[in-house]
């Protein structure tokens, strides 16, 4: 019988994207489509929750057959497999000009994000090149920082100096008189977003839209963005390439996303394994 061997409290797994689902090359890890595919047998409903913006999730929506809402800009913005906005957070204007102003400041190029278009300070900084192969599209050059000109969806501090981008996030924590969320989606990169914007409110979020209790959610994720999602779910899993500190938040810990953890952790915590084991 189809899911005869599923956890039966687990109704919907959402996953992070890079570092989770993506290898270190930024490929989508060769047993995930099949993983997806066992969930959905199982009648597990499946969806993903990144930092990354619509144009870059699509491709994975469309791979993994993805039918439900997806979650982009850490929950800024929610959409359905044809990219259609479900549910939106932008920042306020006051709030995206403090936060752009700070930004550059603390001395990080300055990224915007809106629905569809993505703006940087500096088109010859780090990383710009390389987020341009990804999107398949230019960056365009930000020709004004006054951010009542734009529906902020992210701000994005970038900067090779990991230190102060570290800085500008605790910085920005502490920031009085401020609604935001501001997290490291990598050594390199501040996200910013409204403060209901966060992986944490994508699970319950999806929990209403979906019908599907927090509790009967399984997250993964390696990054402290996942761990505001872990706090929300009935069980979390953290991929071996995490931190110790996220791995400690977690129920599980998986393999590495250069060993297919995610497979791995399908298989062997929401499927069967670990917790069919644990239930004998």
């Amino acid at each position: 019988m189809a899911g005869a061997n599923a956890r039966p409290s687990v109704a919907l797994v959402v996953s992070d994207v890079d570092g989770t689902l993506l290898d270190p090359e930024k490929n989508l890890n060769l047993g995930a489509p099949a993983a997806v595919e066992r969930l959905q047998r199982a009648e597990i409903r499946f969806t993903i929750a990144s930092a990354r913006p619509p144009r870059l999730t699509y491709p994975l929506l469309r791979d993994l057959h993805i039918s439900g809402p997806s979650a982009c800009f850490n929950g800024a913005l929610l959409i359905d497999p044809d990219c259609n906005i479900l549910h939106q957070l932008p920042m306020t204007s006051t709030d995206a000009q403090t936060v752009a102003d700070h930004i550059r400041k603390s001395g990080l190029d300055l990224w915007v994000y809106t629905g569809t278009d993505w703006y940087v300070s500096d088109p010859s900084g780090p990383h710009v090149k390389h987020q341009e192969e990804l999107m398949r599209c230019k960056a365009a050059p930000l020709l004004s920082y006054d951010m009542s000109q734009f529906h902020v969806l992210k701000l994005v501090g970038v900067s090779d100096d990991y230190d102060a981008v570290k800085r500008a996030q605790f910085e920005l924590d502490h920031l009085f008189g401020v609604a935001i969320s501001a997290t490291c989606s990598s050594d390199y990169y501040l996200d910013v977003t409204h403060a209901d914007a966060n992986k944490g409110s994508v699970i319950l979020k999806l929990s209403k839209m979906l019908n599907i209790p927090t509790e009967q959610i399984a997250t993964i994720g390696d990054m402290p963005t996942d761990v505001l999602m872990f706090r929300q779910s009935g069980i979390s899993i953290a991929m071996g390439n995490a931190t110790d500190e996220v791995k400690a938040q977690a129920t599980y810990v998986t393999k590495s996303n250069r060993e297919d953890g995610f497979a791995y952790a399908i298989e062997h915590f929401i499927l069967g394994g670990e917790q069919k084991r644990a239930a004998d």
